[in-house]
């Protein structure tokens, strides 16, 4: 079982704390530099296949996570750089690049075991995939960077691997690209070129990637995206790939930071005044500084 009194002892009540998972995206959102940290716990809890959930502790990797789903056919729909960490991916919010099949990562949450600025802990959400009761807290923490509350475990919606999958590039519209398909997971698009990942049972995948074939588009492997991302403005900009569908742009260069409209910003303060009055969570995190 993983002790979320050890985790809520090392949070204490009144000092400025941060979790720090495997830091690989540890400067979204600002830096929490001479901050003390604190680490999750680690371990998967339990995992139940035939219901379609998992419990982990939030510092476990993605890779392990990974790892001991794929022994039962099954995944989440949370991905991120090697020596992601399950409780980073989700404070940062990103949406998997293989949206289009997987869902949002906001929709992979069932339950977050947290402690608040308090020094409490607190349950969000339920264990089970129809759960209706209270708020939504748990969407509302996806992406937040950790500033409403610490995270030390999570129960998670899995789903079954595809049988197969196939990557598929070609200077090809992409309009008749995804006219072809029933779902594609990825539709990606660099000005000239659209790369597309399929993906399903196998005979469907090859009856799909036959009719990519046909339109001039060849097997390839998956793209490597440009590092930094920015949301989609019209304008494509030099060396960058869109996200069809998704609102998302993979580009070499940081992008400039966004304007956030007054109301938002207001609303989010009057949130994380709620949650945290005192700002001791994660205090140099702004999650409206987040691109995309």
């Amino acid at each position: 079982m993983i002790d979320l009194t050890a985790f809520r002892d090392d949070i204490g009540r009144s000092d400025r704390v941060c979790v720090r998972g495997g830091g690989t995206r540890w400067g979204v959102g600002g830096d929490d530099a001479g901050v003390r940290s604190v680490s999750a716990p680690v371990g998967v809890e339990a995992f139940e296949p035939a219901e379609m959930t998992v419990t982990v502790g939030a510092g476990t990797t993605l890779a392990a996570l990974s790892a001991v789903l794929a022994e039962h056919g099954q995944e989440v729909a949370i991905d991120g750089p090697v020596n992601s960490t399950v409780g980073g991916a989700l404070m940062v919010g990103r949406n998997p690049l293989r949206r289009g099949r997987l869902g949002e990562v906001a929709d992979v949450l069932l339950q977050a075991d947290c402690v608040g600025a308090d020094g409490a802990v607190f349950t969000a959400g339920g264990p089970t995939v129809k759960n209706v009761t209270g708020y939504d807290l748990c969407r509302l923490l996806v992406g937040s960077l950790g500033t409403l509350a610490l995270v030390g475990r999570v129960i998670l919606r899995t789903r079954p691997l595809p049988e197969a999958f196939a990557w598929m590039s070609g200077a090809v519209e992409t309009r008749k690209a995804v006219g072809a398909l029933y779902r594609p997971a990825t539709v990606l698009w660099d000005g000239i070129a659209t790369t597309v990942r399929v993906e399903g049972y196998g005979d469907d995948v090859n009856e799909e990637v036959g009719r990519l074939q046909t339109l001039g588009m060849v097997p390839t492997g998956e793209p490597l995206l440009p590092k930094e991302w920015d949301r989609w403005t019209g304008v494509l900009p030099v060396g960058g790939i869109l996200e069809v569908g998704a609102g998302v742009v993979h580009r070499p260069d940081a992008p400039e930071a966004g304007k956030v409209a007054v109301g938002v910003r207001a609303l989010g303060e009057r949130m994380r005044d709620s949650f945290d009055p005192t700002r001791r969570l994660n205090p140099g995190r702004d999650p409206h500084r987040v691109s995309a």
